[in-house]
């Protein structure tokens, strides 16, 4: 959209912010909505009032409303992918910082291990399927509060299954992760983000020396 008067059909100049909207002009606030309560910046009540009214908008100018307290959806160059798979033998493979997640992934580990962070992902739709086969590897889940996920259909041999998490009901939900498929003697763990580690200086002024008598005192 520019900022020109645009000719309607009886030749008059009509308000850009009048110009009637399109189903991709809807959908791209709608996904610019999610992000922003993917990054906690709407909660569930008024992303479900907004996503409604961009639905049924008519306009540019209902369009702009709801997105003008919002920062643009930094990151985004498209719309999710429908499949993203990883495949690994012995090495290691993580999605770590804005990633896009996609609609479903498929994860092959033989040996390797794969970290998957959603702490800072660029959250689209409301789910994500995630159908894993663990041999001997390792598949840990990086979440934050709002993030729910399901292990309840991983079938087990020798491995184990863990979730460590303990985030509060009561967050706004930006992403639900169902995982299935078969573990053998790897592990999938599901955790939240660890504190920056401290360096021997902050270790340091926490925990001063006592000074030490001078000789002759």
């Amino acid at each position: 959209m520019t900022g020109e008067l645009e000719p309607s059909g009886d030749g008059d100049l009509v308000p850009p912010g009048e110009l009637r909207a399109s189903y991709a002009d809807r959908d791209r606030v709608a996904e610019q909505l999610r992000i922003a309560a993917g990054d906690g910046r709407l909660d569930a009540e008024e992303l479900d009032q907004r996503l409604e009214r961009a639905l049924t908008a008519r306009t540019y100018a209902e369009l702009t409303a709801l997105t003008r307290d919002l920062p643009a959806a930094a990151g985004v160059t498209g719309p999710p992918r429908d499949l993203v798979r990883i495949d690994l033998g012995s090495g290691s493979a993580e999605r770590t910082g804005r990633w896009v997640v996609p609609k479903r992934m498929e994860v092959r580990l033989r040996s390797g291990s794969a970290r998957l962070d959603f702490t800072q992902a660029v959250i689209t739709q409301p789910a994500l399927e995630i159908d894993a086969e663990v041999r001997s590897g390792s598949l840990t889940l990086i979440t934050r509060p709002g993030i729910t996920v399901d292990l309840n259909d991983v079938a087990l041999r020798s491995g184990s299954v863990k979730d460590r998490t303990n985030w509060s009901p009561d967050a706004p939900a930006a992403l639900h992760i169902r995982v299935s498929g078969q573990l053998g003697s790897g592990s999938v763990v599901v955790r939240g983000p660890r504190p920056p580690r401290r360096t021997f200086w902050q270790w340091l002024l926490r925990h001063p020396r006592p000074r030490l008598p001078y000789p002759g005192t």
